[in-house]
């Protein structure tokens, strides 16, 4: 009980209004607990928890000039989580969005002591992360890569310099390290305090010991909470409740799926050295060993991620505050073991206590904020996989622009609530989910790394046929989606356990499927898209989708369209292909992981109109994209009917006949670029459709495809993809798309003002493609996506994608160019010529590579083997 004790005293030392109640307590020797102040009747914002991510949330809120503000906690301020969090401010992350919220709440952290006179135990100590292998030292270059194009100190270190930097590590099998001098520790629980503390101050209600039990929603909307002391309306609700965010997501009419799940997390606390530990000695982490060491109070504070966590509350509880749970010395030997190897000189040293509490963990280890898809009004933040004091000030800023501006200043997506969806609420997936995810906060993560469970949860109807044909399967959105077809006699384990930042072992795989892609026939089961319907009874789905959509939807039927669903900054809500079925119905295709967004954004902004139906299709429809020049002679002769470019042109949807099957929608399309057709399958008969296609195609040369040649095809075309290429900040005209926008359709669409002002007077970012010149595919590091770009030796932008191009032989990155003044860092238009006179590099973990860049693709090289008549097939053997 020593660090419940000791964070009570710290709370009660920092807290002026406990200040000034035991002050008046003891004036009038009484021991009486004062009566709370009784709830308002309304209020703007409604914030539920009390820990670092609801006070900051209050403090940011009330910054930017919100005043009618009321947070409730169930017990006392900063005593949940909070409280026993270690303290570590870090930057080390390899995500960029995270690694911005840690660097913004480390400066917020800096200043907060001095802004609000509550001592937050603010120290820069630095922090070293240590690499035993190879592989965990070039994982650490490229975020060292990441962090100096921010303007963020670190440097790559040899193990002779970390022993200087830290005289107790033991330094025998290192290989290297990443020093940060810039991060820091803190009290969190008086970090929690002080936000909270400002955020009194300018007008935030606080009110302990105030738990909320319900959520009214009416219409879609929130408009109140009820509490245990009574109710509030309110406009918004935050919910930051930490480990209960799951179950006060479900308290109210309309269900919000919050998918957190906690686990046990250990620490321990040492008495001081005989010498004590000096408190700037800098942080250590070690993840190959699984521990992270900090100074405490001349000793040490030492915890880690096990490899066999205990997740606990899986059926669900209701603590007001969090205790410390059973100490569990057996489960936390390996720890200790980790720990002693590091610093062998602790072995003498006084255990003070091993710290047992729960920390909540999310189905892909990035925390989750954002707005309710179902619930307007309903913000959520939460799910900080142990890096609360880390994401704290950030998230709790980028959460509070998004309340006040209706959107947050930065890409958000990877922490969007609504990349999840209800699939992932499942208590036994997350209890499941969790134990692997708590693990990999410390395990080498190699790219293209997928998790191993909750897996097989939607599947298509041809998920066997292809898993018996050697298909190597990814998780999407929890669709299982091919990789690709490992042939028979390949070595299955080698492959399935191949993990390197260097060529991979299924490099001639995909190779092989890519060469069947552009000179035969190649079948890709793409079922994962999401698929809308869109219909009216009369003009109502045209006028609408016009309003929504950057491109003219005004077309004959059997039409399809490439285009944006854009906000109104011009940004990519969406990236879409539609195809108009009837005069009154729409067929609309988006990404895998755009099913619950999308569908939020058009349900938020689609009319309120009984006649207007729109309607999620996806489980409906089995997708096979058939690429190549052979796929029109497959498809001609299933169907019966002449498929040349002359009967079906290139953005054609008609419904046919293929094999026995009725109702197909075939589209002329396949999303790289190569000519071919997706056919839309009616479910129950997808396993006939693909074994006419498979036997059809068989003296065409048709072979299985996954999405590793899809990816690698579309690079090389300079396709853009949502998600990974284009996101709510990017517009079409700062990504070549400007021939899918029709500013003269006869109507204003959304985002079209911003459209306009860009096409006058240019943008500020262009989409480029890079060609890797001096780049050894064999020998030297692949680049995968997030690598920094200089043009001229300065940075410029970083990449979004990558892939080997089969067609070039050299790797192809896509990436953004920005252009700042050299002298005052503003924003300039970037122009082709800024583009076409540049000398470009690509720096991959600390490596730069000479870069040739393009704004169209190499269409020459590509336009050439189009349809069967230019393609000379009498000696391909299907491989």
């Amino acid at each position: 009980m020593f660090l419940r004790l000791l964070s009570d005293i710290q709370w009660r030392a920092a807290h002026p209004k406990w200040r000034r109640m035991t002050s008046s307590q003891r004036s009038t020797s009484t021991t009486a607990e004062p009566q709370p102040v009784s709830l308002p009747a309304q209020a703007q914002v409604v914030i539920c928890g009390g820990g670092i991510t609801g006070t900051s949330v209050a403090y940011h809120l009330s910054k930017m000039g919100f005043k009618d503000i009321v947070l409730l906690e169930q017990g006392r301020l900063a005593a949940g989580t909070t409280r026993f969090c270690a303290g570590i401010v870090s930057t080390a992350r390899p995500v960029s969005i995270e690694l911005k919220m840690a660097h913004y709440s480390n400066k917020l952290y800096q200043q907060l002591e001095q802004e609000t006179g509550v001592q937050t135990g603010y120290m820069k100590t630095g922090s070293i992360s240590l690499a035993q292998t190879q592989d965990r030292l070039i994982s650490l270059k490229r975020i060292a890569s990441s962090l100096n194009v921010m303007g963020i100190p670190c440097e790559i270190i040899s193990p002779k310099k970390v022993l200087q930097l830290h005289p107790l590590i033991n330094i025998h099998d290192l290989v290297g390290a990443m020093y940060l001098p810039e991060d820091a520790l803190v009290s969190s629980a008086n970090v929690s305090l002080a936000l909270a503390t400002a955020a009194s101050r300018n007008g935030v209600q606080i009110h302990e010991r105030t738990s909320v039990s319900h959520v009214t929603i009416q219409k879609g909307r929130v408009t109140g909470v009820e509490t245990d002391r009574g109710q509030i309306q309110c406009e918004y609700f935050v919910n930051c409740a930490g480990q209960w965010a799951y179950e006060l997501g479900h308290s109210g009419e309309e269900p919000v799926h919050i998918p957190v799940h906690a686990c046990e997390h250990f620490y321990l606390l040492t008495h001081p050295l005989q010498e004590p530990v000096s408190s700037s000695l800098p942080t250590i982490v070690d993840p190959d060993g699984r521990i992270y060491i900090r100074n405490w109070q001349g000793g040490i504070l030492s915890g880690g991620f096990e490899k066999n966590p205990k997740p606990l509350f899986t059926e669900g509880r209701n603590q007001l505050e969090i205790q410390n749970l059973q100490e569990d010395w057996d489960h936390f030997g390996p720890l200790l073991g980790a720990l002693l190897r590091r610093m062998p000189g602790l072995e003498a040293l006084q255990i003070m206590q091993l710290v047992n509490c729960p920390e909540s963990f999310t189905p892909d280890m990035r925390c989750i904020m954002g707005e309710s898809p179902t619930a307007r009004g309903y913000f959520v933040l939460a799910g900080m996989n142990s890096g609360g004091i880390s994401y704290g000030g950030g998230a709790g800023k980028y959460l509070a622009e998004w309340i006040v501006n209706g959107y947050p200043s930065e890409n958000v997506w990877p922490l969007d609530l609504k990349r999840f969806g209800t699939l992932q609420s499942s208590r036994t997936f997350l209890r499941h989910r969790v134990m692997e995810v708590m693990p990999l906060m410390y395990d080498l993560k190699v790219p293209r790394w997928d998790f191993q469970t909750g897996r097989q949860l939607r599947t298509s109807p041809l998920y066997d046929r292809l898993d018996a044909q050697g298909a190597r399967w990814m998780e999407k959105h929890g669709f299982e989606r091919v990789k690709y077809f490992v042939p028979p006699g390949n070595d299955l384990l080698d492959l399935d356990h191949s993990k390197t930042f260097y060529k991979p072992d299924w490099f001639d795989i995909v190779g092989s499927e890519v060469k069947c892609c552009k000179e035969a026939v190649c079948v890709i089961d793409m079922s994962s898209f999401t698929k809308f319907e869109i219909s009216s009874t009369g003009d109502q789905a045209l006028e609408s989708l016009q309003y929504l959509f950057a491109n003219d939807l005004d077309v004959p039927v059997g039409h399809v369209v490439h285009t944006g669903m854009l906000n109104e900054n011009g940004g990519y809500e969406n990236d879409c292909s539609i195809a108009r079925l009837s005069k009154r119905s729409f067929f609309m295709i988006s990404p895998t992981d755009q099913q619950v967004h999308c569908w939020a954004w058009l349900k938020n902004h689609l009319p309120d109109d009984s006649n207007l139906v729109l309607e999620d299709v996806t489980w409906k429809y089995t997708a096979l994209n058939l690429i190549g020049p052979r796929a029109v002679d497959v498809l001609s002769e299933l169907s019966y009917a002449p498929m040349t470019a002359e009967h079906f042109p290139s953005l054609f949807c008609k419904e046919m006949s293929v094999g026995y099957a009725n109702g197909i929608r075939v589209m002329s399309i396949t999303h790289t670029g190569e000519p071919g057709f997706v056919l839309y399958i009616p479910i129950e008969y997808a396993l006939h459709v693909y074994n006419e296609v498979m036997n059809m195609g068989q003296k065409y040369g048709i072979r299985n495809a996954g999405y590793y040649a899809l990816r690698s095809l579309r690079i090389e075309k300079f396709f853009a993809f949502w998600g990974q290429d284009l996101d709510a900040f990017t517009t079409p005209m700062e990504c070549g798309r400007e021939f899918q926008v029709k500013l003269d359709k006869g109507m204003e669409f959304l985002g079209q003002d911003v459209l306009l002002e860009q096409k006058q007077n240019g943008v500020y970012k262009r989409f480029t493609m890079f060609i890797l010149e001096d780049h050894d595919t064999d020998m030297d590091l692949w680049p995968w996506w997030g690598e920094p770009i200089f043009r001229n030796g300065r940075y410029v932008g970083k990449t979004t994608s990558s892939a080997y191009s089969y067609t070039l032989e050299r790797h192809v990155c896509l990436g953004f160019v920005h252009h700042f003044d050299e002298k005052t860092g503003e924003k300039l238009v970037v122009t082709t010529d800024f583009i076409n006179q540049g000398e470009y590099e690509i720096d991959i973990a600390g490596q730069r590579f000479q870069a040739k860049a393009k704004l169209y693709p190499f269409s020459s090289l590509f336009t050439q083997r189009r349809r069967k008549d230019e393609v000379e097939l009498s000696g391909y053997q299907r491989e």
